[in-house]
C-alpha cells in the first residue's frame, strides 16, 4: 500500500514537473509568427498598431482572436484576455471551430460581419453575443475584425479585437 502510494506520487510530481517544463503554447516558433502576422496586419489594415510586440499581445487587456481561412475557420491564437473570457485553457479554444464562440441563433450575424470584413480587408464597429465555456453570455461591442494575409498577400484567415464586452 505505501509502495503503491509512492509511484502515484512520484507519477504526480513527473507529470506537474513535465507540465512547468512544457513551453507555453504561444512562445512556440509558429505561433509567434501568427502573433507577428495578427500585429502586422492590424496595422496595415487600421494604420496603428495593435500592441507594442508579440508579448505585449498575449498579456493585453483588449480580447484577441484569430482563425485560419478554412471553410469551417477554426482558432489559430487567443490571447490571455480571451481564455479568460471564453472560460477555457489555450488547449481547448485554439483548435476549436470559431463559430463555437457564439451561440447557434447569433452565427449568421457574425458569418456576415466576418464576410464583410473579408471583402473590405477590415471593418470597425461589429457588436455580437457570444458564449462563454459555461453557458454565460456577453454582449461584445466596437469590435474591429481584420484579414490576416500570408507572405505572398493573400488571405489566409481573419483576426478580431475588442476591449468593450459585459455579461448579459
Amino acid at each position: 500500500m505505501r509502495l503503491g502510494r509512492l509511484i502515484q506520487g512520484r507519477r504526480r510530481r513527473l507529470r506537474r514537473n513535465a507540465l512547468q517544463q512544457a513551453p507555453a503554447p504561444w512562445l512556440t516558433p509558429g505561433k509567434r509568427q501568427l502573433a507577428q502576422q495578427i500585429l502586422l496586419c492590424h496595422a496595415k489594415a487600421f494604420g496603428r498598431p495593435l500592441a507594442p510586440s508579440i508579448q505585449d499581445l498575449f498579456s493585453a487587456d483588449l480580447v484577441v482572436l484569430a482563425h485560419d481561412g478554412s471553410a469551417d475557420p477554426c482558432l489559430t491564437y487567443a490571447n490571455a484576455s480571451a481564455l479568460r473570457l471564453w472560460e477555457r485553457p489555450w488547449s481547448e479554444l485554439v483548435g476549436m471551430p470559431s463559430r463555437l464562440t457564439a451561440e447557434p441563433q447569433e452565427r449568421a450575424s457574425r458569418s456576415q460581419a466576418l464576410h464583410q470584413a473579408l471583402q473590405h480587408d477590415a471593418i470597425e464597429g461589429y457588436s455580437g453575443i457570444r458564449i462563454s465555456r459555461s453557458g454565460r453570455r456577453f454582449q461584445i461591442q466596437n469590435a474591429r475584425l481584420w484579414t490576416l494575409r500570408d507572405s505572398e498577400g493573400e488571405p489566409c484567415g481573419q483576426a478580431a479585437a475588442f476591449s468593450d464586452w459585459w455579461w448579459l
